[in-house]
């Protein structure tokens, strides 16, 4: 019997790719795992649709009508702060282009990884179409200010800084999924108290990053046993500078300040990842490493101790301060 794995590794176009003459090679050497990583994933996921959630077809009845209002109701006593964690999520989700785009960019539109690229793409684009299918029929914003909002950030563009390092975007995905599982997470477990539909769809989301998450670190880790030197030095600099995909939103860092504040994402969670990273890809223990490979595998396992202090430094100053957005009519969000 033919495995994906067998079937999906077309010959690779070296000109396609990001990355050094080296870097290229491992990435190519690394195909078949992409490949079986890819198998797995697929056997792992169960599929779902938004409409599956939040039903919108032709035949609905009266109870569907009744089960909307009722709803609505319930959305009406969701707390602001959960309200703009939804709208920091929503607005990321949405940045999907950009992400698609770097993918491949860096990792070659011309092997497996357009495969894995179309298929991680049409999973996340259902994301977007979930969370936005919620809170339009829960009447949870002003929708003209969030979509004006949208448009700024997928005009503004998201073009980290990774000087055409493969390695990098790996890195970064690693990370950068686990966050978004967490933010998913912690809002719904927020939101349940309130409105458990609302739960139950970042619960679908939560758990396709999840599986994201898992895809991501074992293709780094692969990486990490053909070139760890490389490989060392790319997750440093990516764990070092992370910002989280919609830092390009305007309003970024007030979003991220009652998001923080609501303790669903910020410094803290970061650490826990960096942590859960560096002991799953047995950072520590990598031995054999280069000058450099060493200088970057000790300086990564300095990085949660610095995260806790850049996380206490943080917590001691929050004080007093009020927020405003105009995708909730600009009501006044105090924290004292």
């Amino acid at each position: 019997m033919t495995t994906l794995a067998q079937t999906l590794v077309p010959p690779s176009l070296a000109a396609s790719r990001f990355g050094t003459p080296q870097q290229i090679e491992v990435l190519v050497a690394m195909e078949p795992t992409v490949a079986l990583e890819m198998e797995r994933h697929l056997e792992r996921r169960k599929l779902w649709f938004p409409n599956d959630l939040m039903p919108a077809d032709a035949d609905l009845g009266e109870a569907d009508d009744r089960m909307l209002s009722e709803l609505r109701v319930r959305a009406r006593g969701l707390p602001d702060g959960v309200r703009v964690a939804v709208a920091l999520n929503l607005l990321t989700e949405e940045g999907l282009p950009h992400f698609h785009r770097l993918i491949a960019v860096h990792m070659s539109n011309e092997s497996v990884w357009r495969a894995w690229n179309n298929v991680w793409t049409a999973e996340e684009d259902r994301h977007g179409c979930a969370m936005r299918d919620y809170v339009r029929d829960a009447r949870l914003f002003n929708m003209g200010a969030l979509e004006r909002l949208q448009y700024q950030y997928i005009a503004a563009g998201f073009d980290p800084d990774w000087e055409q390092d493969p390695y990098r975007l790996l890195a970064y995905t690693s990370l950068q999924e686990k966050a978004t599982q967490i933010s998913h997470a912690n809002t719904g477990r927020l939101a349940g108290e309130h409105e458990p539909m609302l739960q139950r769809v970042l619960a679908h989301l939560a758990g396709d990053e999840s599986r994201h998450y898992q895809f991501y670190r074992a293709c780094f880790a692969e990486i990490l046993k053909l070139d760890p030197n490389r490989a060392l030095d790319s997750l440093l600099k990516v764990t070092l500078a992370f910002a989280m995909p919609g830092h390009n939103i305007a309003g970024f860092k007030e979003l991220s300040d009652v998001v923080q504040r609501y303790d669903i994402f910020g410094p803290r969670q970061y650490q826990k990842i960096v942590e859960e990273l560096l002991e799953h890809w047995n950072i520590g223990g990598l031995s054999g490493l280069n000058a450099e490979g060493a200088e970057a595998q000790a300086k990564l396992m300095k990085v949660p101790a610095r995260l806790a202090r850049i996380a206490d430094y943080q917590q001691a100053k929050l004080g007093p301060k009020s927020y405003r957005f105009e995708f909730i009519d600009d009501r006044a969000l105090a924290f004292a």
